[in-house]
């Protein structure tokens, strides 16, 4: 676990991740993942505790953007230009655990990937992603 990645990428956490009850766990810049851990109520749920669609995507499109700032030097920004989600099995309210990666990294553009899992360690979603990221600019 790098403490100092976790700090930073705590630092700039956004307000719907801690309404989504979001701890980041863990990442790395060497090995260039991101982890995030979820606990998830049962305002963010249809019925039968199963959450909404758009919640399940917005947490594996943070795990993803999260590990782009963990590896990226001086990022300043990152959009997600599209993205594509795959839902095996209900995600339920509770404890989710998500996982993000870098599959190719440019000079501005990401391509990225992710898995939500539930606390049974079954794989409830996936990501694939791709994001455009802007980097400070040293001054001439």
């Amino acid at each position: 676990m790098n403490q100092e990645i976790i700090n930073y990428l705590n630092k700039f956490r956004t307000q719907y991740l801690a309404d989504l009850g979001c701890t980041i766990t863990d990442a790395s810049q060497e090995e260039q993942f991101c982890k995030m851990e979820f606990d998830i109520s049962e305002r963010y749920c249809h019925v039968d505790s199963i959450i909404q669609g758009g919640f399940v995507t917005a947490m594996l499109d943070a795990v993803t953007a999260h590990v782009v700032f963990a590896v990226v030097p001086k990022i300043k920004g990152l959009s997600t230009l599209e993205l594509k989600v795959s839902f095996y099995e209900a995600s339920r309210a509770g404890k989710l655990f998500a996982v993000g990666r870098i599959d190719r990294l440019g000079k501005s553009i990401a391509f990225l990937s992710g898995d939500l899992y539930n606390e049974a360690g079954q794989r409830t979603a996936s990501i694939t992603t791709t994001a455009k990221f802007v980097v400070e600019k040293n001054p001439s």
